[in-house]
């Protein structure tokens, strides 16, 4: 008994001491190569998605004598989270999320957040309409097509949520022009696949938004890549993998960098680093050593959706229709039945459904989970799976859900489904954040939010959606966050080429909603729905007709058939 009691406490010393070494490893900094350059280079971006793709585009613009180096660690850009098929395309102007517009307890919507993504997102037509004018990106309707937004709802409670939100969102300038119905017939006609075999006698109801988008993040970033490659002060190096982050005395960085087919390690020396690595931006973060990083821990959820590709189902659904979440779900689980304009072809999306792993990207590792736990953010981790029990019972549900199952929930929106007409695909992985507040303690954050040190030479940005669709005025915040020496001496002036509206908000003014809106829809082929200034009746959607500058005189057929 003595000899089991011996061998039981020394389980139980080794397994402490394995905790212990686990949640503050590294006890010791390895040694690294030393930096293969005197002079620093000015910027060095990690990962080669549109965040960093889209940074990098601002900063060229801004200053063309910086030396700018991207290093990703796949052999392309935009394989992760910004590849089309990773993510739902959704041009998010909060027309159709309702998960942008709670509820008050008082009755009341809250509109603020679905407006100011609606605000953000035309930041985004603005900063691509400047690419397509100055050649960077190519014919619109490569990566952005008119695509109308509905949000879809049924029974009582929902239905008179949807009307009031209706009519709290067409008071601004951003949300003119919704229309709502609860006629079966109209919104068959807006969406014919929701409404084929339903239950006649389910009440519905529906808005449907003309001027919503579908855009391919994917194709937006490796075209801006092969933009930026033309300067001989921009190198894109692929397979190359950062392994370590060190900052030196006079607050410059050291990034170490795997080459991941000769097995071999370098360090270049740079004045600013950027870490816009998707769900490996937490652990980067960390590897900085930064004492803002301690502030965070991050919870990955991946998704899977339900993809029809034959042109028979593809080509009868133009729309984004929304559905309400379920009680605890991300908001990435928000369930939606998506046209999509995927490697050239009409594309029908239902999901997502959630997936857990312990993987923070698409191609990641299964540690990757674990090696973000540190002593640091232990206890954060801990208090928020307690405090949303809903979400990791939603988590768990997801699971165990088979092929029967999502079948089940795709025909609460597609009544008429088949099953032998979908299959199953793995989309991108999502880290959300996990933050210690000041004055709420640890919560679970939704979004994405810019960490950056002190001495504004390092920032990365964590979190998901609404993410890719407004990745540039993300990149906006970060420019002003992380340089604010340069803002001032001539950037802000510089910006407003860019971004005529920089510095005001569009929801403002129906004047100025028409203004910047008339101009991107007419450079990105999208329609267009003038806002009375003085009043009005909702007028029809427009498509203006003036070719592109340097394009050829082809119209749309997704603009012919909206």
């Amino acid at each position: 008994m003595k000899k089991f009691r011996k061998i039981l406490l020394t389980l139980v010393v080794l397994g402490l001491l394995g905790s212990v070494l686990f949640l503050y490893w590294p006890v010791y900094q390895r040694s690294v190569p030393a930096a293969g350059n005197d002079k620093p280079v000015d910027v060095v971006l990690i990962g080669g998605g549109i965040m960093s793709v889209t940074l990098a585009t601002y900063l060229q613009e801004l200053e063309p004598s910086w030396n700018i180096q991207l290093y990703e660690r796949r052999d392309g850009v935009a394989e992760e989270s910004s590849d089309g098929w990773n993510n739902a395309g959704t041009g998010h102007s909060g027309f159709a999320e309702l998960n942008y517009t709670p509820q008050l307890p008082d009755g009341s919507i809250e509109t603020k957040r679905a407006v100011d993504i609606a605000e953000q997102f035309e930041i985004s037509r603005q900063f691509w309409s400047h690419q397509v004018r100055e050649g960077r990106l190519q014919q619109p309707s490569d990566f952005i097509n008119p695509t109308p937004h509905m949000s879809f709802v049924w029974g009582d409670d929902n239905i008179a949520y949807l009307r009031k939100r209706r009519d709290a969102l067409v008071k601004n300038p951003l949300f003119y022009g919704m229309e709502y119905s609860e006629d079966p017939a109209q919104i068959g006609k807006w969406a014919p696949l929701l409404m084929e075999g339903r239950d006649p006698k389910q009440k519905v109801a529906a808005t449907y938004m003309p001027i919503g988008t579908d855009v391919n993040f994917g194709v937006i970033t490796r075209q801006l890549t092969l933009s930026l490659q033309r300067s001989a002060n921009f190198q894109l190096h692929l397979g190359n993998e950062v392994t370590a982050l060190r900052q030196n005395g006079d607050k410059t960085w050291n990034v170490t960098v795997k080459n991941l087919k000769s097995d071999t390690e370098s360090t270049v020396k740079s004045r600013f680093v950027f870490i816009g690595a998707g769900g490996a931006a937490l652990k980067l973060l960390q590897l900085s050593g930064i004492p803002e990083a301690r502030d965070y821990a991050g919870f990955p959820v991946g998704g899977q959706f339900l993809a029809f590709q034959a042109p028979a189902i593809a080509s009868r659904h133009g729309v984004k229709a929304y559905g309400q979440a379920e009680t605890g779900s991300p908001p990435m689980s928000v369930p939606h039945l998506d046209a999509r304009k995927l490697d050239g072809k009409p594309v029908v999306l239902f999901g997502p459904f959630a997936l857990f792993s312990t993987k923070f990207l698409k191609y990641g590792s299964w540690f990757d989970l674990y090696s973000s736990v540190t002593h640091d953010n232990l206890g954060e981790m801990v208090s928020v799976g307690g405090e949303n029990l809903d979400l990791v019972k939603y988590l768990l549900s997801q699971a165990q859900l088979n092929d029967d199952d999502r079948h089940a929930e795709l025909r609460k929106y597609y009544p008429s489904a088949k099953r032998e007409d979908w299959k199953l695909v793995t989309a991108g992985q999502r880290v959300q954040i996990i933050k210690r507040d000041p004055v709420m303690g640890p919560v679970l954050q939704f979004g994405t939010e810019i960490v950056a040190d002190k001495d504004h030479t390092l920032a990365a940005l964590l979190g998901a959606s609404p993410g890719a669709s407004t990745s540039p005025p993300i990149m906006l915040d970060l420019l002003a966050k992380a340089f604010p020496a340069q803002m001032a001496a001539g950037w802000q002036a510089q910006l407003r080429k860019i971004i005529p509206s920089y510095g005001r908000h569009l929801n403002d003014s129906a004047q100025l909603t028409n203004e910047i809106r008339a101009m991107t829809s007419q450079t990105l082929r999208l329609p267009y729905l003038e806002v009375p200034v003085g009043g009005g009746v909702v007028p029809q959607a427009t498509v203006p007709q003036q070719a592109l500058p340097n394009a050829k005189a082809k119209e749309n057929a997704d603009l012919q058939a909206l």
